[in-house]
């Protein structure tokens, strides 16, 4: 028997697309895409659905600043009434002459740039300047606490050592 034969299959076409059914596809593919994201006024109705769910009081404006009035006329008042800070003192604490005496001999950068000028180094007028007045601060302090320092024992202790030398040499 002859079974009943299947309609005949539609052969294929190749259809190739017209320029203006591309065209009118693009614009209906960028119409979708241009619908994405929140709707216009959005953070607005996000806001009114806050306040009744929170239950404030009175509707406030995001974009609103300071209601405090702002004068269109400058008066001589307001002119001469600069805004001045004021500012604490500040409190020092009082050392002791032995402890100022004592900071100040082993200061790191006094040491430093004496040991620059001992070596024949120039230096800058900032440092000349910080070492004269701490130099003069140190003298201050050693007359306070009776501290003489006097060149006629550096020149006894000088002689002594020489005589040392001469005499460990002539042995």
């Amino acid at each position: 028997m002859n079974a009943p034969k299947k309609p005949a299959a539609k052969p294929k076409k190749k259809y190739r697309k017209t320029k203006e059914e591309i065209n009118a596809e693009g614009r209906e593919r960028k119409r979708e895409k241009k619908h994405r994201g929140h709707k216009s006024g959005s953070r607005y109705v996000e806001q009114a659905s806050n306040k009744q769910n929170g239950g404030q009081n009175g509707s406030t404006d995001p974009r609103l600043g300071s209601k405090k009035p702002v004068p269109l006329i400058v008066d001589e008042k307001q002119a001469t009434k600069p805004v001045v800070e004021k500012k604490q003192p500040t409190v020092k604490e009082k050392l002791t002459p032995e402890k100022e005496l004592e900071m100040l001999e082993s200061d790191d950068r006094l040491d430093s740039i004496l040991a620059r000028l001992e070596d024949g180094e120039t230096i800058t007028a900032q440092e000349q300047q910080y070492v004269d007045t701490c130099l003069d601060r140190i003298d201050e302090l050693m007359n306070i606490l009776g501290i003489e320092y006097s060149e006629e024992e550096e020149e006894e202790d000088e002689e002594k050592l020489d005589d040392i030398m001469r005499i460990l040499k002539s042995k």
